[in-house]
């Protein structure tokens, strides 16, 4: 039971601390629709389950044992970050009303909103150092392994029930109206903070 708490504790915590994935969520569901956010934290989940799958195999432990895979693991999340939000930077003004601006934002498919989540998550090295230390730290060894798919589960399962309500709050129509008349700014803005996060993961060299 001690375990159980454990997990869920850390889980919940780690799950609405900012970072790339809130702010992936955020703009999809603010500047394009409900829709495009849910299936962005629905991607989110699916990252997070490649992250557990790997790790319950041991592969995460090589990486981490490995300088130079983590390294490039780092760079690679990075630069997705940078050129998610220099694209973000080059958003212009539409003018216009609330609902002319929406239509005004590219599309997002479905399938390229649940891109975006996936790689956005399988990305991030700071997801597999989080769910690493998890299973190295809480989970103990005698654990059944049913168990530990189980605990699996409840993470990814944690990732998408909190940014799918993140996508239902920002996509709500009473914010979406009084936002999207700046949308050029909002999607500027989030870039930024994408890039920041990408410049950061970049040279935070060594960090696990």
């Amino acid at each position: 039971m001690t375990e159980l708490l454990a997990v869920i504790t850390i889980t919940v915590l780690a799950v609405v601390s900012p970072g790339p994935d809130f702010a992936m969520v955020t703009r999809n569901s603010l500047l394009l629709s409900r829709r495009a956010g849910v299936l962005t934290a629905l991607g989110i989940a699916l990252g997070v389950l490649v992250h557990v799958g790997y790790t319950m195999l041991g592969v995460a432990l090589l990486v981490q044992q490995s300088p130079a895979l983590y390294r490039a693991l780092q760079l690679a999340g990075a630069a997705y970050l940078v050129w998610l939000g220099l694209g973000m930077l080059r958003a212009r003004a539409g003018g216009g009303s609330a609902a002319t601006g929406a239509a005004a934002m590219p599309a997002l498919s479905d399938a390229a909103a649940l891109r975006v989540g996936f790689l956005t998550n399988v990305l991030n090295p700071k997801t597999m150092v989080f769910i690493v230390s998890l299973f190295m730290q809480v989970v103990q060894p005698g654990t059944p392994a049913a168990v530990q798919w189980g605990y699996g589960l409840f993470i990814a399962g944690a990732h998408l029930a909190w940014f799918a309500l993140v996508a239902m709050c920002f996509s709500a129509s009473a914010v979406r109206s009084r936002l999207l008349a700046v949308r050029h700014w909002i999607d500027r803005a989030f870039g930024g903070v994408l890039v920041g996060l990408g410049l950061l993961l970049a040279l935070a060299r060594g960090t696990r």
